[in-house]
């Protein structure tokens, strides 16, 4: 059986994600094969495997980091919500459920059998698999039924490092409390500390540190510094940038401005990385019709709620000025859930229950949602180049025979739309798709010609290997991975006095 690690964070996006991408780049290259592991992740940021299993994109970025193929085992279950109190449940790359917080409880002791089962199968074929907790490991609300951090740990006997996000103030309570609210068995398995996102001098750090050892008999493992870019792949909207991201100066004489609608269920936002890395491409998040005003570009991305995000849409105005600035001859990109609103109707029985709903009217097509959801790995071309991408939805779009296609969905005039995720990744097509955004809008933008993506992730994950081997106590991290749990830990008040329920 391999060695085993679970990072684990005193909150959501305190960067466990990118941690344990730079823990399973720093092992590669000491030689050794490397899985993540994700038991329970919640996020409608996902991908489909070349095994044809829909997982968190987190889960795919970790495991380029650890230079595998992505498996459905690396992420068993998948929580993808889509209102308020309600998810899809996704097992073992497979839709199975559509639950709320409540009824979603009794399934958990039978998905935490099916999630030992696949971290033993890693384990077995893999020399370390490193795992990711969800959220806080400390939820004493949900300790009962947990199977994502220390209902995992504990009866897989793992070795647990916590992450806290110093960025956001208070890591030093954050942490402490992390422990001492666990009961014994739990805290038992909590090794040592990892402190991210430090901006300034980390001997400003060193009394508390010190301290925090003395209070918990722990250790800090490492202080990991600010590294602009590290949210490769998130998997939480917390992730989705604010303000504009641009990669740098344009290669010709003009900008783009891309506007990208800020849908409340937002999903595959990854989508929009290809277009942030590309100089000269100014890429936003808007909420208001006021910040479409100068967009060359206007996206609507995928949602985990079509109908609904509409309705959004249309209340903050927002459709309205994506109509208009369809009228004024602009380009509009609508992809996977976008691509549907874009449609003349939208017939849903399965997401929404909202029977048939008028879309936005700028395409020939119309949508119908099918009980079963489409996952797969197309192939095509588009604007003369070849184009991979991947495809989840349950909306069937249908697109009228004369339609000017475009990948599988259609364009007309300046609005372009398509099911497939992932398109904007292959470098060719990037280009030409826009060098024809750039057309429309009159703007004497030229791409970059030697901006390749796949690299540009690379680097970003060479990065977070770089970030755990200078800034970590790698000796320390190899010692938890080869020898398992340290004995005697000291048990901390008030967590001394619980037991698991």
């Amino acid at each position: 059986m391999s060695g085993a690690l679970l990072v684990a964070g005193t909150t959501s996006d305190a960067g466990k994600s990118v941690v344990t991408a730079g823990i399973c780049r720093w092992l590669v290259r000491q030689g050794v094969s490397v899985a993540p592991f994700k038991a329970q992740n919640m996020s409608n940021n996902s991908m489909v495997t070349p095994d044809g299993a829909e997982i968190g994109r987190a889960q795919v970025m970790q495991a380029a980091a650890a230079c595998v193929e992505p498996e459905a085992a690396m992420n068993p279950v998948l929580l993808k919500p889509g209102g308020e109190d309600s998810s899809q449940v996704v097992v073992l790359g497979r839709a199975v459920a559509d639950v709320t917080a409540l009824s979603y409880r009794p399934m958990k002791a039978a998905l935490l059998e099916q999630v030992l089962s696949c971290l033993e199968d890693l384990r077995a074929r893999f020399d370390v698999v490193v795992c990711e907790g969800a959220g806080s490991p400390t939820e004493i609300n949900l300790r009962a039924d947990d199977i994502a951090n220390m209902g995992l740990a504990t009866p897989a006997g793992l070795p647990v490092v916590v992450v806290g996000d110093i960025d956001r103030g208070g890591v030093f309570p954050a942490l402490y409390g992390t422990v001492a609210l666990m009961p014994p068995a739990d805290q038992r398995l909590v090794a040592g500390f990892l402190v991210n996102k430090f901006r300034g001098d980390v001997r400003l750090l060193a009394p508390g540190l010190e301290q925090l050892t003395a209070l918990t008999g722990r250790p800090t493992l490492g202080v990991l510094p600010w590294l602009p870019g590290a949210a490769v792949d998130v998997e939480d909207s917390l992730g989705v940038p604010t303000g504009v991201s641009s990669a740098g100066p344009p290669h010709g004489e003009d900008v783009l401005r891309v506007a990208v609608a800020r849908l409340p269920r937002l999903s595959n936002f990854t989508d929009l990385d290809a277009l942030a890395a590309e100089p000269g491409v100014l890429v936003r998040y808007a909420t208001t019709p006021e910040e479409l005003a100068d967009a060359d570009l206007v996206v609507l991305p995928g949602t985990r709620a079509t109908v609904t995000d509409l309705g959004w849409l249309r209340a903050t105005g927002l459709a309205d000025a994506v109509v208009r600035h369809a009228a004024a001859g602009r380009a509009v990109l609508g992809v996977c859930g976008g691509h549907q609103m874009l449609a003349r109707t939208i017939t849903d029985d399965v997401e929404s229950r909202a029977g048939t709903v008028p879309g936005l009217g700028l395409l020939p097509a119309d949508v119908r949602f099918a009980p079963e959801k489409t996952l797969g790995r197309p192939v095509g071309t588009a604007l003369g180049q070849p184009v991979r991408g991947y495809e989840i939805h349950h909306g069937v779009v249908t697109v009228d025979g004369d339609a000017e296609p475009f990948l599988d969905g259609a364009r007309a005039g300046s609005v372009f739309g398509t099911t497939w995720h992932g398109a904007l990744e292959d470098d060719g097509f990037r280009r030409a798709f826009l060098a024809e955004v750039a057309r429309v809008a009159g703007r004497r933008f030229v791409a970059a010609p030697d901006t390749d993506f796949a690299a540009v992730r690379e680097r970003r994950l060479d990065a977070l290997g770089d970030l755990v081997a200078e800034h970590a106590d790698t000796d320390a991290l190899w010692r938890l991975v080869e020898d398992g749990v340290p004995d005697g830990l000291p048990v901390l008040p008030p967590g001394d006095a619980l037991s698991p329920r």
